[in-house]
């Protein structure tokens, strides 16, 4: 099947989705640019947020821009919108460029997200802050910035928040994202109820080990990967992919009739 075909395919097969404009945070690289390019694929035009700051790494424009690049590819619109999910400011105007150049906005992914990987008794409480204002403050301005875009034009609108397994299995060693993973648990389901009758539809994905260039650490050494997978159920960890065929399916119209759901993408971790 020729990549014309397949992409032909994809756009029947998601009712709903082409033609709907989508903002993903986080969108630059792994699951984030997956989710970009699987809705491009789908027929939606794409805002593609991204973080630039003096730590980041010296590859993210690179990887901004391959994306945006696939995302042309499938003949639809995408446009790069910059900022910091933990800044107030720099979500009420990213969100407001993204519905300006996009010419509206239909479904939010609260993708961005950091981890900070140490024993909680040597966690400082900046970091302990540093990741709950980026995965947890960060997807409720979003979210705020989404939902009153979607009441204002008196419109259905779609947020998909991209959780973790760990938002119901603990991680040592990773309180603040254990924590705010937790925290986004509830926020999907508060604000589900509190717009399910305006036509508003919130849900999660919960990722389990999924092969990302952010975990290369475990991905490239045999054993470090063999330890990881042999604790999952199917015995290998997900793809960046197959985490976008779920969000795009949560926003399509096939899934109509969820809300306030997490669903987990862990090749049966969380049920074991």
């Amino acid at each position: 099947m020729s990549e014309a075909t397949a992409t032909a395919v994809r756009t029947e097969a998601m009712p709903g989705v082409k033609g709907r404009n989508v903002l993903v945070t986080g969108g630059s690289s792994g699951i984030g640019q997956a989710i970009a390019v699987r809705f491009a694929q789908y027929g939606a035009n794409v805002a593609i947020n991204y973080l630039r700051e003096p730590g980041e790494a010296v590859d993210t424009e690179d990887r901004v821009h391959a994306c945006a690049h696939q995302v042309r590819q499938e003949g639809v619109r995408d446009v790069l919108v910059q900022g910091d999910v933990s800044q107030e400011e720099d979500v009420v105007r990213m969100v407001g460029e993204a519905i300006e150049r996009l010419g509206g906005l239909d479904v939010l992914v609260n993708n961005a997200g950091i981890q900070i990987s140490r024993p909680s008794d040597q966690l400082s409480s900046a970091d302990f802050d540093r990741v709950l204002a980026v995965n947890l403050r960060g997807a409720f301005l979003c979210a705020r910035e989404a939902i009153r875009h979607f009441l204002a034009e008196e419109k259905p609108g779609s947020i998909i928040n991209v959780s973790s397994v760990h938002q119901v299995i603990p991680k040592p060693d990773y309180l603040g994202y254990s924590a705010s993973k937790g925290g986004m648990q509830n926020l999907t389901r508060t604000l589900a109820l509190e717009y399910a009758s305006r036509g508003i539809r919130v849900n999660g994905i919960g990722p389990g080990a999924t092969v990302t260039p952010i975990n290369r650490a475990w991905i490239d050494d045999p054993a470090k990967r063999g330890q990881v997978e042999e604790h999952i159920p199917m015995r290998r960890a997900g793809s960046a992919d197959e985490m976008g065929a779920v969000a795009a399916f949560l926003a399509s119209d096939d899934a109509a009739y969820i809300t306030g759901q997490t669903i987990f993408v862990d090749g049966g971790f969380s049920a074991s």
